[in-house]
């Protein structure tokens, strides 16, 4: 162990998906003595063969002795698991310890999770992430966070290894709305991109050019900066997935429900999003809409 090792905290992160294996890494190379978890162990041995740490054998090992439990993993049920199930992390935390979620999941889950840490004198903030697998690896992320206050102060020099924002939004469940605010505004950007590609490429434009041009106006957005080249190279083998998008885009429609508000574009894209996974495009990257319109009028 060197010495940054020795004067920071013990942390455990559990779930070393294309976020969270950069984001523990970063807190590995910050001198974090990091205890890691994943389902497939084999992603975890290959994390600590690139950064120094432990890999444990459950959740609640890795939880055990942690100050501070990070936790990326896929849905309500997933966190669910690793959380609250049979050897998982509330059962290795002790009081006084925070679980920090960057998951994508529901209000209800981390009410949940929160009244669960609160009953073992632990804490809770619910910190979805938005950056995608650029901004995991390049530390550059954007926190959004629910919870107390003072617990997010304290954590905050660990988070500040992987993001850029880190932002205070209120109590437990307001980070998970915001991240809603987020996908819902991203899939109307990605479609609003798709068709005008799409229709650049049928009136016959210099698309480059065009991209080009508007990158620099009104038009101009993280997806247009990102993804338009890859999306005119059709490539799609890469990014934020089809299927996280139809859950997470599922998750703010159910909440739309609760709170009576309208979301007619959000709606109609998930549907889109259905089709590609349908074509077994679950996989490809969000800004498959153009091959969703590609492929539509290949048939004209």
């Amino acid at each position: 162990m060197n010495r940054a090792q020795q004067s920071q905290p013990t942390v455990a992160f559990i779930g070393l998906g294309v976020m969270g294996f950069p984001m523990a890494g970063h807190l590995a190379r910050a001198g974090y003595r990091v205890q890691v978890y994943n389902r497939t162990s084999s992603k975890a041995e290959r994390w600590a063969e690139q950064y120094t740490g432990t890999v444990c054998g459950s959740p609640q090992q890795a939880a055990e002795g942690a100050r501070w439990v990070f936790t990326c993993v896929g849905n309500d049920d997933d966190l669910r698991a690793v959380v609250l199930g049979e050897r998982g992390a509330l059962a290795g935390m002790a009081a006084g310890a925070l679980l920090v979620d960057h998951s994508t999941v529901s209000v209800a889950v981390s009410q949940q999770l929160a009244e669960a840490c609160q009953q073992r004198g632990a804490e809770f903030i619910d910190a979805p992430i938005s950056g995608g697998q650029q901004g995991a690896e390049s530390g550059q992320l954007t926190v959004m966070c629910g919870g107390s206050a003072s617990a997010l102060a304290a954590v905050r020099p660990a988070l500040d290894c992987y993001a850029r924002a880190v932002t205070h939004l209120g109590a437990t469940g307001s980070g998970q709305r915001c991240k809603m605010v987020n996908q819902i505004c991203i899939a109307g950007l990605l479609q609003g991109l798709a068709e005008g590609l799409n229709f650049a490429q049928r009136a016959g434009l210099d698309v480059q050019q065009v991209v080009e041009v508007i990158s620099r106006g009104a038009a101009q957005s993280w997806q247009l900066d990102n993804r338009a080249a890859t999306m005119l190279a059709d490539h799609y083998d890469h990014g934020f997935a089809v299927d996280w998008m139809v859950k997470d885009l599922t998750i703010a429609a159910a909440e739309a429900a609760a709170n009576g508000s309208a979301l007619p574009v959000a709606s109609q894209v998930a549907d889109y999003y259905r089709e590609l996974q349908q074509q077994g495009g679950g996989r490809w990257d969000t800004s498959s809409l153009l091959r969703r319109l590609q492929t539509a009028q290949s048939g004209d």
